[in-house]
C-alpha cells in the first residue's frame, strides 16, 4: 500500500507537522500490520474462505486479526481512503497516533506530542 502525501492539507497551524509525521506514522502502522499478517494463517480473498478463516482462528488470533484490520484501515486513511469513525478531512487521526505510541523513536514521539498539543484531541474514535 502506498502513501499519497498529496492529500495532506496545505493550510492551518498543524498542516506542516501533519505532513512531516504522516509517513513515519504510516510506516509504524504498516510494520505492525505486517508483523501480525506474518503471524496469522494466510487470509483467503473470497467471502466464504474468509468466513471459514475467521471461524478457524483461536481467540488470540481473532484479536490479532481484528487489530490487523484496524491497522489496515488506519493506513488506508493516511493514504486518502477515509476509515470508519475518522473525520474524512483529518490527515492524522488520533487513533493512528495511539496505535504508534511506543513504536516511534524519541524525536518522532516528541513531534507527535507537539502535534497533539497544537491540534487538541481526536477526531477518530477508538473501537
Amino acid at each position: 500500500m502506498a502513501l499519497d502525501t498529496a492529500t495532506v492539507p496545505a493550510a492551518g497551524p498543524t498542516a506542516g507537522l501533519a505532513a512531516e509525521l504522516r509517513l513515519p506514522v504510516w510506516n509504524a502502522l504498516a510494520d505492525r500490520a505486517d508483523a501480525l499478517r506474518r503471524a496469522l494463517p494466510p487470509r483467503p480473498d473470497d467471502v466464504v474462505g474468509r468466513f471459514e478463516w475467521w471461524r478457524s482462528l483461536s481467540t488470540t488470533q481473532a484479536r490479532d486479526a481484528a487489530l490487523l484490520d484496524r491497522f489496515d484501515a488506519l493506513c488506508g486513511h493516511l493514504a486518502g481512503r477515509p476509515a470508519l469513525g475518522c473525520a474524512e478531512d483529518d490527515p492524522l487521526p488520533e487513533a493512528a497516533l495511539e496505535e504508534v505510541d511506543g513504536f516511534l523513536g524519541t524525536e518522532l514521539a516528541e513531534r507527535v506530542a507537539e502535534y497533539r498539543r497544537l491540534r487538541g484531541q481526536g477526531s477518530c474514535s477508538r473501537s
